[in-house]
């Protein structure tokens, strides 16, 4: 069986008496891209920090290319040599602002441990794949921000990476970049195994990414579907709340609108106006 390229089990994140993330469970393979579909503020972020080690989890354990990162008793061996071979973009994108797009390659590839003539052929590469070849000798600072997303994405491409993490990575990007940036991402995982872990907030992006999607929600994994699922589950749907939950079921009903009642609480029982469309 191959061995999964990342796993979280039960990793929550607590940060006095707010949960950022609570008892989330998933598992990246080879060859996958995964997306972590959650509105602003979900914890899509904060789990990013915590399977990268920059932030220690409160419970829970971390695992990536089957060597444990955080939890249980610690580090295993491995553990440096298994991030050494990840790469990621979280939150915004930062580079050298006075360095030229080049040059700030040059200085991640040494810092990845690339000596002569390697380094030269990553930069190279990484410079080829997101199209970084007519503003390579620009300074950082001089770049737009969909430039310096792509220079971001680079950095974290550069190495060549089994396991790829990026944050909202579509980020500043015009739409030729999306349709760009999300073809490398698929060629990444079909020809070369990379796991891939994005996180979006924007559904149709999601759509056209991902292989599976994990759906965060306040801190906490709501399910995990295929992404050939996902259309047919963003259905979209209305509350209504009424006095009397049965005639406006029977009205609504009637004039062709798919309405079920919810049970709640006798204040908190509404309608779910599914699928119709319209949003008056």
């Amino acid at each position: 069986m191959t061995v999964p390229a990342l796993r979280a089990v039960g990793v929550t994140k607590r940060y006095g008496d707010v949960a950022a993330l609570e008892d989330v469970t998933l598992t990246v393979h080879p060859g996958e891209v995964y997306a972590l579909l959650g509105l602003n503020g979900a914890g899509k972020t904060t789990l990013m920090r915590v399977l990268l080690g920059m932030v220690a989890p409160t419970a829970g354990t971390v695992e990536v290319l089957g060597h444990r990162l955080t939890g249980g008793s610690g580090r295993s061996r491995g553990a440096a040599a298994a991030w050494a071979r990840t790469g990621y973009l979280v939150e915004s994108a930062s580079a050298y602002p006075e360095l030229t797009t080049r040059e700030n390659l040059a200085v991640i590839a040494r810092l990845r441990g690339l000596r002569a003539p390697a380094d030269e052929r990553a930069v190279d590469d990484a410079v080829e794949r997101l199209g970084l070849e007519p503003w390579e000798h620009r300074r950082a600072r001089h770049l737009s921000l969909g430039n310096l997303q792509r220079l971001a994405l680079a950095k974290a491409l550069l190495h060549a990476p089994d396991v790829l993490l990026l944050d909202e990575p579509v980020n500043g990007l015009d739409p030729a970049g999306v349709v760009e940036v999300r073809t490398l991402l698929a060629r990444l995982a079909r020809d070369e195994g990379t796991a891939v872990l994005v996180s979006s907030h924007l559904i149709a992006e999601v759509s056209r990414i991902a292989t599976r999607v994990g759906v965060l929600h306040h801190g906490r994994l709501r399910g995990e579907l295929d992404a050939s699922e996902l259309d047919a589950s963003a259905r979209p749907r209305l509350e209504v709340a009424a006095d009397d939950l049965g005639r406006a079921r029977a009205a609504l009903t009637g004039a062709g609108v798919d309405a079920a009642v919810v049970p709640g609480d006798l204040e908190a029982s509404f309608l779910h106006l599914v699928g119709t469309g319209d949003e008056r």
